[in-house]
């Protein structure tokens, strides 16, 4: 019976590889033989700090990037950004050609773990699992891209090709204003046609058609005040934290159904009077139980998954924050962050290409994952101008925490994928659809 199984096994994965070109072959042999280079690559960038603030750290990550492609013949440059952003700035590598799709792939360089955090080095747990700093956020990503573009320009299928690859260096905490930011990163989006991120992959058969936007609102509430015993009278009315209280249980009870939609109050205080630190997120509140409150300030933050959900949303809130209790007076702004990248039919034709790669290679269907799932990244900022498809790079667990994981049984599979999903894009003409 066991020997049955191992022969179904061979004729199923004869029956998947036949798919295959000659050439995607001669890819796949290649990243096989020179999967140790790709782990090096991996130690060597996650044993450099690249937390956003340090600024020395991201730029020495991108130093290392930019050594790599310039082995690939692309050429490469270091984008600066004003100094009063206070960020490294971001690394871009570019070919020229006529042929095939013209392709924007998207990494960072930086991570979550800044310099007064626990230095974490790159682990191996064992055959199967590394840790380290931003191991898979994203620097086993990173290391995905440059992997496929090394097995491709070695064999000579990089030439007459289009591909910018974009490493942002400041993905984790982006630089203020955003628009500044990203003004480069947008602009050269714009001159191509798909864009591939290589955020963490959601394991081998998954990938990502659209992220979140976000954004943020603040609500302000004014009342009279006066002594607690005239509270809820016609007279005194119902004071500001009982007005604050009622805006926010009516976004719960109105809102909170929507699909994809969610809003959260992450900073409350209401007194006498209150002292904002909006840079800290903190404020001060002095008050007296027997004193009705005349102030009340809220913060919290909205996440969407189209610009028309997000429009109608606070159109909803405005609504709610004007039906003011008496004695009371509001008023509600908001604030953009990111933009969704929202899930268009262009974007699903992609997985849908990338489908028929999957299933040639033999490891199964590749399928969209949750529009809702995820938030809003790198790729949220052009996704309007080009199709799109983010979770391309290595896959693990923990991301953003001590400890975080990288799975490396799936690492040579994804480098494989992520190899000729660029390959067949960059022919002649694909054929999406």
């Amino acid at each position: 019976m066991k020997a049955f199984y191992l022969f179904l096994l061979l004729i199923i994965t004869h029956s998947a590889s036949a798919q295959l070109s000659p050439d995607e072959k001669k890819i796949i042999d290649y990243l096989k033989a020179h999967h140790g280079e790709a782990e090096e690559l991996l130690i060597e960038s996650v044993n450099i700090n690249s937390g956003t603030l340090n600024v020395d750290g991201v730029r020495k990550v991108g130093a290392v990037y930019r050594r790599e492609f310039d082995k690939l013949g692309f050429t490469t440059e270091w984008v600066d950004l004003p100094d009063s952003l206070r960020r490294a700035g971001h690394l871009v590598a570019s070919r020229k050609g006529s042929q095939g799709k013209r392709l924007f792939l998207i990494g960072h360089l930086d991570t979550v773990f800044e310099l007064d955090m626990e230095f974490s080095p790159y682990q191996k747990l064992n055959d199967s699992t590394a840790t380290g700093q931003g191991v898979n956020d994203m620097k086993g990503g990173n290391v995905v891209m440059i992997s496929a573009l090394k097995a491709l320009n070695e064999l000579g299928f990089l030439k007459n090709t289009q591909i910018i690859a974009y490493f942002t260096g400041d993905e984790e905490s982006s630089g203020s204003p955003h628009a500044v930011a990203r003004k480069d990163f947008i602009e050269r989006a714009k001159t191509t046609d798909i864009a591939l991120g290589f955020e963490g992959a959601q394991g081998l058969n998954t990938v990502a058609v659209a992220r979140r936007g976000i954004g943020g609102w603040t609500l302000n509430v004014t009342a009279k005040t006066g002594h607690s015993a005239g509270i809820f009278s016609e007279s005194a009315g119902y004071g500001a934290i009982y007005e604050a209280a009622r805006i926010i249980n009516e976004f719960r009870t109105e809102l909170k159904d929507e699909k994809y939609l969610t809003f959260n109050a992450g900073l409350i205080s209401g007194g006498s009077e209150i002292r904002l630190d909006p840079a800290n997120a903190r404020m001060e509140a002095i008050g007296k139980t027997n004193i009705i409150s005349p102030i009340t300030f809220v913060a919290g933050d909205l996440r969407f998954i189209s610009e028309v959900q997000r429009d109608r949303a606070r159109e909803r809130m405005k609504a709610i924050v004007s039906q003011s209790l008496n004695g009371t007076s509001a008023n509600i702004s908001f604030t953009d962050g990111l933009p969704a990248m929202e899930p268009t039919e262009g974007n699903y034709n992609l997985v849908k290409y990338l489908d028929r790669i999957t299933q040639d290679m033999g490891i199964g269907a590749t399928k969209a994952g949750d529009p809702g799932a995820r938030g809003a990244g790198d790729i949220s900022d052009i996704a309007k101008y080009v199709d799109s498809l983010d979770g391309m790079g290595a896959s693990g667990s923990g991301a953003h925490k001590p400890g975080e994981l990288i799975n490396l049984k799936e690492l040579p599979l994804l480098i494989q994928r992520a190899a000729l999903m660029i390959y067949r894009l960059s022919r002649q003409n694909p054929a999406l659809n």
